[in-house]
C-alpha cells in the first residue's frame, strides 16, 4: 500500500480549517483565541504542502498568506498572555 503524504497533509489541513470554522460558528471559540489561530496556522501550512505537491499555485499563495497571518496572531497572543517576570528592587 502506497501512502500519498501530500494528500494526507491536505486532508489534515482541511480538517483543521473546518474545525476552526465550525468552532467559531458555534461560538465555542472566538477568532481572537490562540487555539483558533494555532489550528488555522497548522491547517493552512498543511494545505500549502498539498498545493505545492499539486502545483496549485493560487492555492499555495492563498494558504501561505493565511498561515503567515495566523502565525502573526499566535505570536501576538502568546506575548500578551505571557506572565511578566517579577522585578526585585
Amino acid at each position: 500500500m502506497v501512502v500519498d503524504l501530500p494528500l494526507v497533509a491536505g486532508i489534515g489541513g482541511m480538517i483543521c480549517i473546518l474545525i476552526g470554522f465550525f468552532m467559531t460558528q458555534s461560538h465555542r471559540w472566538s477568532q481572537d483565541d490562540i487555539t483558533y489561530d494555532i489550528i488555522n496556522m497548522i491547517g493552512s501550512s498543511l494545505l500549502v504542502w498539498y498545493g505545492i505537491a499539486g502545483k496549485a499555485w493560487p492555492f499555495v499563495i492563498l494558504n501561505t498568506v493565511w498561515a503567515l497571518y495566523s502565525l502573526k496572531d499566535v505570536i501576538k497572543d502568546s506575548q500578551q498572555k505571557r506572565p511578566k517576570p517579577l522585578v526585585r528592587p
